[in-house]
């Protein structure tokens, strides 16, 4: 039984997104604050540049991983599929002399049919998205390691660093890239059906299928998607670095994931949105900035990110079961 359509939900699930994106936003400023605090580099142009590098890789991929986890899914393999994606395109270029840009658009649809394979064995079998996407990670790493045997692919064409060099007046390129795609993203999920259909089949998958939308399809597409963005932030840094390697982007989903829960997308599914996840990379740019700023070892890097992990995920449960509105009561 339907109990709600998604148009009545819809002015909701707006208000929701806009406490959850301006609780985030408030976060981002007084971490920006306090940083500045801290360090007296924090706000020099140069280094406020550097954050917003830093940033683009999980905010490219948290644009695509915003979709999956408003439909109730996950995907662990962005990290995996990022290294192989790159090592692939890396591999056309250097070793067979291919066109670079033919290359990388192989790369990207290389990433696509990845997450295609998310989607259909999420869709078709059915796997839990959980088990489906760490499969996936495992063979994407795997494949990643005998393609290179280990071993780094660099020195790439001027042309190809661009990508993750380039600057277009004093803002770095891969910056002006992630601005352009959540402007797509944010017409994709507020503008056309596949966002609508996002919405729908997050908030009650199975009241999704009785209105006839085809959720299996709807689905696939989305991880499809993830996995073109999760091959371009692997070109990205790729081109940053002058090296693509297999070990690349080891990690990089949970970061990922933590940047769309700090945005206020619930990991239960049916709300969220890709500015709160764009605030969230934010985020995630500038804790990673302030900490190397003050000089804390990688170790306890690892340490603190974990932290902010569990604190975002257990806000967004309580959250959900009405904590936060009970206690103003």
């Amino acid at each position: 039984m339907i109990k709600s359509s998604p148009r009545k939900l819809a002015p909701q699930r707006r208000l929701d997104s806009f406490r959850k994106e301006l609780g985030a936003l408030t976060g981002l400023i007084l971490l920006c604050i306090v940083m500045s605090f801290a360090s007296p580099y924090f706000l020099s142009l140069t280094n406020l540049m550097n954050v917003l590098r830093q940033s683009t890789l999980i905010g490219i991929v948290a644009a695509g991983m915003t979709m999956i986890i408003i439909t109730g899914g996950i995907d662990l393999s962005v990290g995996s599929v990022l290294s192989l994606s790159s090592c692939l395109t890396a591999g056309m270029i250097i070793w067979y002399g291919w066109n670079v840009w033919l290359s990388v658009a192989l790369g990207i649809i290389i990433g696509a049919v990845f997450g295609l394979l998310n989607g259909l064995l999420i869709t078709q079998i059915p796997l839990p998205p959980f088990i489906a996407t760490l499969g996936i990670m495992g063979v994407a790493r795997g494949l990643a390691f005998v393609y290179t045997g280990g071993a780094p692919i660099y020195t790439f064409p001027k042309s190809f660093r661009y990508l993750g060099q380039g600057m277009i007046g004093p803002v770095p390129f891969p910056v002006i890239l992630m601005l352009i795609i959540y402007v797509l993203f944010y017409i994709l999920l507020k503008r056309t059906k596949l966002g609508r259909y996002t919405y729908a089949i997050g908030g009650n998958e199975e009241a999704a299928i009785l209105s006839g939308i085809q959720v299996g399809k709807f689905k696939t597409v989305v991880y499809a998607l993830t996995g073109a963005l999760a091959a371009l932030a692997g070109m990205i840094l790729a081109a940053r670095l002058d090296a693509a390697t297999s070990v690349a982007g080891d990690g990089f989903e949970l970061d990922v994931i933590a940047a769309v829960v700090i945005g206020g997308t619930s990991l239960s599914g049916g709300q969220g949105g890709v500015i709160g996840s764009l605030i969230g990379a934010l985020i995630m740019g500038v804790v990673r900035n302030g900490l190397n700023l003050l000089l804390v070892s990688s170790h306890w890097q690892r340490v603190i990110l974990g932290v902010i992990i569990l604190v975002a995920v257990t806000v967004d449960v309580l959250r959900k079961r009405g904590v936060f509105v009970k206690s103003r009561g």
